[in-house]
């Protein structure tokens, strides 16, 4: 779907992209880095909107430099920016958009009113833009990018200023975008939690290079490290130490800590030797006579490529990568 070759864009105090090379195939992908990182210059460069300084790049087969265009028509974009004109309803902005596309009238108001639908505006649709919620200009801007039936589409921050319900809705919406209708997606963001749960592989730039491009399996695999919980007792109040104090007592090392898993300080984490761990972990929570509430393999977090790479010696900010590893609601 997307193919670039040394993609490199430089403004005169900042450097964008540096030699950007990465494929994306069909499906759901996400683009993840910290603000800055050039999610938003690289999706520019895609649309023939804005040119590369160097390199190459091109969408469903087409030369970004020369068919720019021809692009625009085959893929929907959603920016990240409020861009919607308060004074118009949605059906009234949709259906121009669908007809800037290229679609005939009646067409455009049969598909505005379908995807309006699919978004889940559609008692909303003649009501002005202008008083609409965060959470509705958002669906307005995805509604706009679906229209006129794309074969990919751009997704710019689709979640931002969503409350976490309005996120899982939007995040939604996206997941179907592909199963429903079969249109691949690039969706950009900064929580990598989302991405986890959205997305079949995940491209993560930093600084405008690429840190890694692979699948979502690949990114999450599991772990040595289990991770356990149990409940407490009249004789054990706290059975989380308890259990902890009986693993130190045979040779076992523990940690607290939720390593990644909801529940910080209730989660023990400790490193499988093999099936004997399991037996000792459920042996030691029968004799103490506490329950167990799981004990399962921890999984690798996107974070991690941050801070694999801030170990290498890539030059980001601390505050830029604390942005760009937090997972969201």
């Amino acid at each position: 779907m997307i193919a670039t070759e040394s993609l490199s864009k430089r403004f005169p105090r900042v450097t964008a992209l540096d030699r950007l090379s990465v494929d994306v195939g069909p499906g759901v992908t996400g683009l993840v880095g910290a603000n800055g990182a050039g999610k938003s210059t690289l999706i520019k460069i895609l649309l023939g909107l804005s040119p590369a300084t160097e390199g190459r790049a091109e969408v469903l087969g087409l030369d970004v430099a020369t068919h720019g265009a021809a692009i625009r028509e085959r893929v929907g974009y959603m920016p990240e920016h409020d861009c919607l004109p308060p004074d118009v309803s949605a059906t009234e902005f949709v259906v121009h958009m669908a007809r800037m596309s290229g679609l005939p009238p009646t067409a455009a108001r049969e598909r505005t009113a379908d995807t309006l639908r699919h978004v889940g505006l559609y008692e909303e649709r003649y009501r002005p833009i202008g008083g609409y919620s965060t959470g509705m200009k958002q669906r307005v801007k995805l509604a706009q990018a679906l229209v006129h039936d794309p074969q990919l589409v751009f997704l710019d921050e689709p979640t931002n200023g969503l409350d976490p319900v309005g996120r899982d809705e939007m995040l939604g919406l996206i997941r179907r975008i592909h199963t429903d209708f079969g249109i691949s997606v690039l969706v950009t963001s900064h929580l990598l939690g989302e991405l986890e749960r959205t997305c079949d592989h995940v491209v993560v730039v930093d600084g405008g290079k690429l840190l890694r491009s692979s699948s979502t399996t690949d990114f999450t695999q599991t772990t040595t490290t289990l991770a356990i919980e149990v409940t407490d007792s009249d004789d054990h109040p706290d059975g989380t130490r308890a259990v902890r104090d009986a693993l130190h007592a045979r040779g076992v090392d523990v940690l607290d800590g939720s390593g990644g898993l909801p529940g910080a300080g209730h989660i023990l984490l400790l490193t499988a030797q093999g099936d004997e761990t399991y037996d000792l972990v459920r042996d030691v929570v029968a004799d103490l006579g506490l329950g167990l509430v799981r004990m399962e393999q921890r999984r690798h977090h996107i974070s991690e490529v941050f801070t694999d790479s801030e170990q290498g010696g890539e030059q980001s900010t601390g505050a830029q990568r604390k942005e760009a590893v937090g997972h969201g609601s």
